[in-house]
């Protein structure tokens, strides 16, 4: 995305993108985060909301490298919520729960800027399809917006540490084999992000990403029969 944009130079097609982008860093992520704590909390654990996590406020949350990599790629994380497992009556099945309702919340908002696109290609006032057409790039926006929701959802749902899927999947792992995963996690982490920026995860992410993205724009279809 800014590579587009240093070669092409700014445009309304690159542009619309990347103010989606800008806007998931500080409208969006937060929810996540926010989705983790507040899932914590309802199961006992305090932790975050003492260490000032359990709030939508942006900037408890944004991790300067994962925002990088989020305007950079659109896959990128935020600051990990803190969380003690030892506050959960099932230590692993409690972690599992913490760590699906981010990607759970990013889905769901995915959902919910997809029907407003969907809204808007059948109400608009103004059907012009043209980067003049104040509709149109709400529309162009309301879907740029949803994909990248699927994107990190899909990103954080891989089954390595210290990503969401990790957590989830421990419930499939013996202990030994979590915890060694989880004492190599920082890394593997940076073998990830290194993956992510020579390109070589791009397409098993894309195709991810496109296949989920074309289930949630045939759900939200349904309402208004095809």
């Amino acid at each position: 995305m800014i590579f587009d944009i240093i070669r092409n130079g700014f445009t309304a097609a690159n542009l619309v993108p990347l103010l989606a982008r800008v806007f998931v860093l500080f409208c969006v992520l937060p929810v996540h985060e926010f989705a983790h704590a507040l899932v914590a909390y309802r199961l006992g654990d305090k932790t975050a909301k003492l260490a000032g996590r359990l709030t939508l406020n942006p900037l408890a949350h944004l991790d300067l490298f994962g925002t990088l990599m989020i305007l950079l790629v659109g896959f990128g994380y935020a600051k990990p919520v803190p969380v003690n497992p030892r506050s959960f009556k099932n230590q692993k099945g409690g972690m599992a729960v913490v760590a699906a309702a981010g990607p759970l919340s990013n889905l769901l908002m995915a959902v919910l800027y997809l029907l407003v696109w969907r809204l808007i290609a059948k109400f608009a006032p103004d059907q012009t399809v043209s980067l003049d057409n104040i509709w149109y790039l709400l529309y162009l926006f309301c879907y740029a917006v949803a994909q990248v929701n699927v994107m990190l959802a899909v990103f954080n749902l891989l089954p390595i540490p210290p990503l969401d899927g990790s957590r989830i999947w421990a419930l499939f792992l013996p202990d030994r084999a979590y915890y060694k995963l989880v004492e190599y996690e920082r890394y593997i982490v940076i073998g990830v992000f290194a993956l992510l920026l020579f390109g070589i995860l791009d397409i098993p992410l894309s195709w991810l990403t496109t296949k989920v993205m074309a289930g949630l724009v045939k759900l939200v279809t349904l309402p208004f029969g095809g």
